[in-house]
């Protein structure tokens, strides 16, 4: 059976642009400075870490089992990147939200993303758009309704379409982007409409990329990120404890 976007494909006249493959997965953390790293984003992602949480090294420690000196390199890059804040003679405090800075992220992702998709547009080799619509071009009732794992795949939808652009150095800062708003990102699956939006609003992003139409992709993307920027904009403590409770 023929996927959704090779029957839209088929009518669609080709462009001379190549794009390359997709860049490889990022590796598993190697030092035990990474992993302590890697765990304690997941656990601010996953909200066991709340914003304003205040912690000692020693707590920490023993909750990551590992000594203070990988620990501290771990909280120091955390620091840097604007996950935690060090508190002098008290410990350290998982960042306030800030949505100024929020919103901000969010407008670079419109330019990015938007770059993207009309790149994918004119592009003659397209191996992302495939992987991609047997996702989301799918009939109603083959959508996921779990929040958490469509929160993740929405990533990895926008992720892939940067990738697919080819611009390795725009990827990487996309990449960043992502994680310093995954944070509040993934409360705006919490709600089922916003599952409904977002299975809608890919689809019509994708198939105006399958079109060879950057300027509607373009509009489209634009429109999906700002209203996720609206969304998220409005979401307070009470809704992060509720979320929460909820994973």
């Amino acid at each position: 059976m023929r996927s959704p976007l090779r029957i839209i494909e088929a009518a669609m006249p080709p462009s001379r642009v190549a794009v390359t493959p997709l860049l490889p997965v990022q590796p598993e953390p190697a030092t035990l400075a990474d992993q302590a790293y890697a765990r304690i984003k997941q656990m601010i992602f996953d909200f066991a870490l709340m914003p304003g949480d205040r912690c000692s090294e020693s707590e920490l420690a023993l909750r990551l089992e590992v000594s203070r000196t990988p620990l501290r390199q771990a909280l120091q890059r955390l620091e840097r990147e604007g996950f935690l804040q060090v508190m002098p003679k008290v410990g350290w405090q998982v960042a306030p939200l800030d949505f100024d800075t929020f919103d901000e992220l969010y407008d670079l992702r419109v330019l990015i993303e938007c770059h993207a998709a009309h790149h994918l547009a004119e592009a003659e080799l397209r191996p992302a758009l495939n992987a991609l619509a047997e996702l989301w071009l799918v009939p109603a009732a083959e959508r996921l309704t779990d929040g958490a794992e469509v929160g993740r795949l929405d990533e990895q939808f926008h992720a892939q379409l940067v990738q697919g652009s080819g611009n390795r150095e725009m990827a990487r800062v996309h990449r960043e982007i992502t994680e310093r708003i995954r944070i509040i990102r993934r409360l705006d699956f919490t709600k089922s409409a916003r599952v409904e939006a977002t299975y809608e609003e890919h689809a019509r992003i994708l198939r105006a990329i399958t079109r060879r139409r950057g300027d509607e992709a373009q509009r489209l993307l634009r429109a999906h990120i700002q209203q996720s920027k609206l969304e998220v904009r409005h979401i307070t403590l009470d809704m992060l404890y509720r979320a929460r409770r909820q994973a």
